[in-house]
């Protein structure tokens, strides 16, 4: 992995009361100025500082609301800060306290692979026909790329709505970088898992015969959450002989085999109010990050909330940010130095900015 951040200066490192100090007296002192935003997956040292926690989108249109905030500081992965940079003001400059934080499921499509393949399918079917669908968990240039080209972003909230309308749009979906996503909410939609075809940038033409592009209605980029592939249908089956009358809900990045199990299937935001909308005494086995899953179990004590993954399963990317990297971003700005920034090109921002805005008018 390219290493970005360089080091943190040694104050820092291993002071937890002291970057506890500093990040208390940098809030105080920068005000309304600053806007922290936390991922439901960050650290609870992290957290505990945050303005706003929510899942990736629902923070930048926070971030894009908070009007008044000069500092949007994004506790959470590069594509994150890259869209709250997108849908901010110009006045508002986005940091990442790690540039090291990324995702390495957004990593797993770039656009010279899209771009690959996109002139591959139109070789072999009307490519006006196609309309390519991202998930937020992507780099802005691949946002741009499907804004470009007549396609959509979607969330793991929105993902139905948005494939609703690109079947409005055309006759086949090139969907990436997370092939789980696509599938489980095209089997929900009522499609059948011979209509999808998997697409491997790594081989030449996908790995896919020309007729296999051609019948396909869903083309699956190989692309996955290193977290959520780790739930399987044994775990569940462990939960549930542990607690017979428990509730499984996991994300929609889960494979399909462990969706097909689970009781409930659904975005963090809409794990998150599951457990707060359940009766107590409910026990919930859930398939999502662990710094969620602890966080809920530790708010409510009244139930039981466990992870299905008795390994533990932490998003190694998002865990690099901490509250020193948090308190050292701080500090710079009480100095007048912004550390960090993140910004998007305008070129690549317009033509994202018009793949997320047909999102937000399907939605």
């Amino acid at each position: 992995m390219l290493r970005l951040q360089a080091p943190l200066p040694e104050r820092y490192i291993d002071a937890d009361d002291a970057n506890a100090a500093r990040i208390e007296a940098a809030k105080a002192a920068l005000g309304d100025r600053l806007f922290i935003l936390g991922h439901h997956y960050q650290r609870d040292e992290v957290i505990r500082w945050a303005d706003a926690c929510g899942d990736s989108f629902r923070l930048s249109r926070l971030a894009q609301q908070r009007t008044v905030a000069d500092y949007i500081v994004f506790c959470g992965v590069h594509f994150m800060a890259e869209s709250a940079d997108i849908l901010t003001g110009d006045h508002q400059q986005v940091i990442l306290p790690d540039l090291d934080a990324g995702c390495s499921m957004a990593d797993m499509a770039d656009l010279d692979e899209v771009v690959e393949a996109w002139d591959g399918i139109a070789r072999v079917t009307d490519i006006e026909r196609v309309v390519p669908i991202t998930y937020m968990n992507s780099s802005a240039a691949l946002k741009a790329f499907v804004g470009e080209h007549g396609g959509a972003v979607c969330t793991s909230s929105n993902a139905r709505a948005v494939l609703d309308w690109a079947f409005e749009h055309g006759d086949k979906v090139l969907f990436f970088p997370d092939q789980h996503l696509g599938r489980n909410t095209g089997i929900a939609m009522g499609y059948q898992l011979g209509d999808m075809a998997l697409w491997d940038p790594l081989r030449s033409h996908g790995g896919l015969a020309e007729a296999e592009v051609k019948e396909a209605t869903f083309l699956l980029w190989s692309g996955h959450c290193s977290v959520h592939q780790r739930f399987t249908p044994g775990q569940i089956a462990d939960f549930r002989e542990r607690h017979p009358d428990g509730v499984v809900v996991v994300h929609p990045e889960c494979a399909h085999e462990t969706v097909l199990l689970a009781d409930r299937v659904g975005s963090t935001d809409f794990i998150v109010r599951q457990v707060e909308e359940a009766e107590p005494g409910t026990a919930f086995g859930v398939g999502t990050e662990i710094h969620l899953v602890n966080r809920l179990a530790t708010e409510h004590p009244e139930m039981t909330v466990e992870s299905l993954d008795p390994m533990v399963c932490p998003c190694s990317t998002m865990f690099r940010i901490d509250a020193a990297h948090l308190a050292w971003i701080l500090d710079g700005l009480v100095d007048g130095k912004v550390r960090n920034l993140i910004t998007v090109a305008s070129d690549t921002q317009a033509w994202a900015h018009v793949a997320l805005d047909r999102m937000l008018t399907i939605t």
